[in-house]
């Protein structure tokens, strides 16, 4: 799956209406719902949105006729396998009317164009791991850390070494392990803060 790098707009006129799309990566409802809320315009003829967070998802017609809008505009994200973004497609009424076909190819195509445009990433999962290491092995592990794609969220110090948190890409748990275990001799700690942790 991918998402957007950052927001993005697309603005073109179809049949004198002026169509504006806003896209925005989000990372939950209530993120997209503020989105929508700080760019709604309220002297425009409609503010029509969807957003697709995980397998959560909602739309809005905002009075165009039901399904002519905001499910375009959803199907737009779904049809380039995004999620965890929110779009936004701002109508001026420019005097004629599109019908209902024409509605969802407007909503639909200015939300698909605007989302093509937009530079995305590709969303990788990771997993959070928990490890523990004597003072005389951290400046080797940390340095094997830093050559992979793990980050470093949190450390905490002991009186004997260090317990790091790390955010690690999936497919790259394992190795890295394996690693930790050959670094410390199969003395560190390394486990998922969903396991039962050392006592």
């Amino acid at each position: 799956m991918r998402t957007l790098s950052e927001p993005f707009s697309f603005e073109e006129e179809i049949k004198k209406s002026r169509f504006i799309a806003h896209a925005m990566p989000v990372s939950s409802s209530e993120e997209a719902l503020g989105f929508f809320s700080r760019l709604h315009e309220p002297e425009a003829t409609h503010n029509c949105w969807a957003f697709k967070v995980g397998q959560n998802y909602r739309f809005n017609d905002d009075g165009e006729p039901g399904g002519t809008a905001g499910r375009p505009i959803l199907q737009a994200i779904e049809g380039q396998d995004l999620t965890n973004v929110a779009v936004l497609v701002i109508r001026y009424f420019g005097g004629i009317k599109l019908g209902t076909g024409g509605l969802v190819r407007a909503y639909g195509g200015c939300a698909a164009k605007c989302l093509r445009q937009a530079p995305q990433v590709e969303i990788i999962e990771t997993r959070t791991v928990i490890c523990s290491c004597l003072f005389s092995e951290m400046a080797l592990v940390k340095s094997r850390i830093a050559q992979t794609e793990a980050r470093v969220t949190d450390e905490i110090y002991t009186d004997t070494g260090i317990t790091m948190t790390l955010e690690i890409p999936l497919e790259q748990v394992s190795p890295l392990e394996q690693v930790f275990i050959n670094l410390t001799k199969g003395k560190g700690q390394w486990y998922l803060p969903d396991e039962i942790g050392p006592l």
